[in-house]
């Protein structure tokens, strides 16, 4: 049975991590331009920051007997942002490549490496706060196609987008990474008032992904919002197809979090509670990890917290 198959048929939640990101700028001080956490891997003190983080949460897996989706440093690692960073299409390739070796051979090195599962992360070509261009899928799936050739050809477990803003680039994600073959969680983002940035709200854009991708999708999710945000929203025929939450530690909304300045953790305990609440909520929920603002001790109070 391969890894994936064992994420719908285990009994207990996968988890993952917390927000690799504002971890590791707000607690090791890392520099990530435009929030590109890649750029680690061109350095050896990068590489070092990477590496504890990782095996911070393989050991965590192990010493609580949980499978772990260990996702890539790869969130800004596509054609829209790719070249703000210096990168052409062949760099967009080469450090997604690099990505998945790095945390594969941290996977492989580990003792608890036959439950792990590798995760090409991808997120929006643009602002997954404030969408300044609403994407069609053609030229979604033009812009994120280099990233997702890498993450088949290299053969990740499961590919996952993460803060989706709008239908249209969800839509050309799905249908790439189907032509390739290539497993896909979908996760959108939503404002405080539950409803995805663009105002559009979370059932009919699942619906419009639906349709136009003949149901490819293997889990839908919701990253990067406080539970607050979205918990009574829930949209209720979806119900079954949500299989992934990660939510912010944070309540506040987008455009207080890009001004701030200094982190806001939040309560770890109520942030494990409140994800119990939705485990409780979600009959198909299998991966349970943290967003912005969150790190491994939000991943230790859900867990004790039963999720």
């Amino acid at each position: 049975m391969s890894m994936l198959d064992r994420l719908f048929s285990s009994p207990n939640l996968f988890i993952s991590d917390g927000g690799l990101e504002t971890d590791l700028i707000f607690h090791d001080g890392a520099e990530m331009p435009l929030f590109a956490s890649f750029v680690l891997l061109d350095s050896p003190d990068g590489r070092e920051m990477l590496r504890r983080y990782v095996d911070s949460y393989l050991d965590l897996a192990e010493a609580t007997g949980r499978s772990l989706v260990l996702g890539t440093p790869t969130w800004r690692a596509n054609g829209g942002w790719g070249p703000k960073l210096g990168l052409d299409d062949a760099g967009v390739r080469d450090i997604n490549r690099r990505a998945i070796q790095f945390v594969r051979d941290l996977r492989n090195a580990h003792s608890w490496r036959d439950h792990i599962l590798v995760e090409g992360v991808l997120g929006p070509a643009g602002d997954g706060y404030a969408p300044e261009q609403l994407l069609s899928p053609t030229d979604a799936a033009h812009l994120h196609s280099a990233q997702l050739e890498t993450f088949a050809a290299e053969g990740v477990d499961i590919a996952s987008a993460f803060t989706i803003t709008h239908p249209g680039e969800a839509i050309g994600m799905v249908n790439r990474a189907r032509g390739l073959g290539l497993p896909f969680a979908l996760s959108f983002t939503v404002e405080t008032d539950g409803r995805l940035p663009t105002g559009q709200d979370l059932d009919s854009a699942l619906s419009e992904v639906e349709v136009e991708t003949d149901g490819y999708v293997r889990y839908y999710g919701i990253n990067c919002a406080h539970p607050d945000h979205f918990l009574d929203q829930l949209p209720p025929r979806w119900l079954d197809r949500i299989g992934m939450v990660r939510p912010n530690a944070s309540r506040r909304s987008h455009a207080e979090l890009d001004e701030a300045t200094e982190l806001d953790d939040g309560d770890p305990q109520e942030f494990g509670a409140l994800c119990a609440q939705m485990a409780n909520r979600l009959p198909r929920l299998r991966v349970v990890g943290g967003c912005c603002g969150s790190d491994i001790r939000h991943i230790r109070a859900l867990i004790a917290a039963g999720v």
